[in-house]
């Protein structure tokens, strides 16, 4: 189920990242480990991460994800290994939140991509998910909260 959408202004924001090139199947072996080797190189060079860890997916195509999982920073980041510095970027977007386990979000998507179509909003060929509340806060899933934000075309 997700919130009624809205449309915003996003504005830049300094981000960590590891850019993450994955079948879609692999997704959960490869993006909790990525999200240990994120937080570890933040915290090795001191510097506090703001808020949730999100993915930006830079296109999307059926089997394959080619996007950066980031968090937000409080100062700049090294690039260490795979951790770079990174932005998630200023962007007119169309924001809902989806409450539920992770494997309802493609059919959340489905909703919030009908919503976008029938609203006459063409939509950029990025987006990004903010995963404010999940595993990390309560093994409920029911009580899980997840940003969609989906970029629009001027």
């Amino acid at each position: 189920m997700i919130s009624t959408p809205a449309i915003i202004q996003t504005e830049a924001q300094a981000a960590a990242v590891i850019y993450i090139t994955t079948p879609r199947n692999e997704m959960m072996k490869v993006f909790g480990p990525a999200v240990g080797e994120l937080l570890t190189a933040l915290a090795a060079q001191g510097v506090e991460p703001v808020g949730a860890v999100f993915a930006h997916h830079l296109k999307m195509s059926p089997g394959v994800f080619d996007f950066e999982l980031g968090i937000k920073i409080t100062a700049p980041v090294t690039a260490s290994g795979r951790v770079k510095p990174g932005i998630l970027p200023a962007a007119t977007v169309a924001r809902t939140i989806y409450s539920g386990p992770y494997e309802g979000l493609p059919a959340a998507w489905g909703e919030f991509n009908a919503w976008m179509k029938s609203n006459g909003h063409e939509q950029a060929e990025n987006l990004w998910e903010l995963y404010s509340v999940g595993p990390h806060s309560t093994s409920d899933s029911a009580q899980w909260r997840t940003e969609l934000n989906r970029p629009l075309k001027n």
